[in-house]
């Protein structure tokens, strides 16, 4: 049985969303070189244009997600990242979808996403392509990079 996912817009001052960001950030460093890190800080996250979500399971943060307005037609998605205690249950799956359900909503036509390209990121990238994401060009000021990979998916 699925637990029940709650996905609430997550202001950032928990200790529990603080610590799983720090968490977050010290992944893509520790499988990325500097320069190849494109993951949001606490406090770049806060910038207007941005929206955080937060899951839960059973009252327990189990992942993160963030839509970053690129313009009024275009989503980037940003800070994906389920807690390692909930990895398999489903937390990454069920935010994409709130994100995408979400982007929809507000009109856009079409997500985007920048992610690794080391063995580590592969479980994300199986992810992103069964909900429809495809490899495309760098995209909004990012460029080549041997370290990412850059995907998008319309929104019909």
């Amino acid at each position: 049985m699925t637990p029940s996912i709650e996905i609430l817009v997550d202001d950032l001052t928990s200790d529990a969303t603080r610590a799983l960001i720090a968490r977050h950030l010290d992944g893509m460093h520790e499988y990325s070189p500097p320069e190849s890190v494109h993951a949001l800080d606490v406090e770049a996250l806060r910038q207007p244009g941005i929206t955080f979500w937060s899951a839960w399971i059973g009252g327990e943060l189990a992942g993160i997600g963030a839509l970053k307005a690129l313009d009024a037609d275009r989503g980037e998605l940003k800070s994906m990242r389920v807690d390692d205690r909930f990895r398999g249950a489903g937390v990454g799956r069920a935010i994409l979808r709130h994100i995408v359900a979400e982007a929809r909503k507000r009109g856009m036509t079409s997500l985007w996403l920048e992610t690794g390209t080391t063995p580590d990121f592969a479980p994300a990238q199986r992810l992103y392509e069964s909900e429809g994401f495809v490899t495309c060009e760098p995209f909004d000021g990012y460029a080549h990079d041997p370290f990412s990979r850059f995907m998008t998916r319309r929104l019909e």
